[in-house]
């Protein structure tokens, strides 16, 4: 299928590793000229080494800790440097926070900014041109909505969830699309830090209908096409990619 993407540009936050790097390299496949950011220059290099190798434009590449006040606008004006203009932004950067009943502001602070607060700032500064070209997309990586404890980064993501349906309503005539997509148990390196290999073995057969965690491969397909012009009639929408591990039909 041609998703006709080719020539389109697009920036990816968190694009070092796992979920990122998987989108970065599909869309770069797609014909798609990319600016990636992480904090990790050799993880980076190595993604637009990948990229460069299988035939796709070399990515701008830009090394910025999102915690840092100037990180939105820094991300933002060398992506615009270096593509020109941004028809796609994948808001991808963030990490779990699991929190005990009383935690400290600062650390709420730092899980909300991380997860939200960032990823609103940098859409912020780049949907106006997106509107100005009358075609734009914004997918947001989210998080579940079924919480087992107080997480910061669920609460966060659901703050993204509903601020990117209402971004979506305001911005939809325009040609702009807003969609989120909610990982499941997507392997990554905070995935095998935090779960053992006997935790993941009984999880894929007890709660998870596909009988495994997904690759990184597997929600970047869905990323991917909603990056691209066939999708241009989805908005709004929360996607989860689970394997069906979501219990709730909606």
């Amino acid at each position: 299928m041609d998703l006709k993407l080719t020539g389109k540009t697009g920036l990816i936050t968190g694009a070092s590793a796992g979920i990122g790097r998987a989108m970065a390299k599909g869309l770069a496949a797609e014909g798609v000229h990319l600016a990636i950011t992480g904090r990790r220059q050799d993880k980076l290099e190595e993604v637009a080494g990948e990229i460069v190798a299988d035939g796709g434009k070399k990515p701008v590449i830009i090394v910025q800790e999102a915690m840092a006040e100037e990180a939105p606008k820094n991300i933002a004006e060398l992506s615009l440097a270096g593509l020109g203009h941004v028809d796609i932004l994948i808001n991808n950067a963030g990490g779990s926070r699991p929190f005990k009943l009383h935690t400290a502001e600062e650390t709420w602070h730092e899980a909300l900014t991380l997860n939200f607060t960032r990823h609103r700032q940098l859409t912020d500064l780049l949907i106006d041109q997106m509107m100005d070209n009358g075609w734009g997309r914004v997918i947001n990586i989210t998080g579940k909505s079924e919480p087992d404890g107080i997480n910061g980064a669920f609460c966060a993501k659901a703050a993204m969830h509903s601020w990117a349906k209402g971004l979506s309503r305001e911005v939809g005539k325009k040609g702009v699309t807003v969609n989120s997509i909610p990982p499941g148990r997507i392997m990554s390196d905070q995935i095998l830090r935090n779960y053992t290999p006997e935790y993941r073995a009984w999880q894929s057969e007890h709660e998870i209908p596909m009988g495994r965690y997904g690759e990184p491969e597997d929600l970047a397909a869905l990323a991917i096409f909603l990056c691209s012009p066939l999708a241009q009639y989805i908005t709004g929408t929360v996607i989860p990619v689970d394997g069906g591990l979501r219990r709730y039909q909606f």
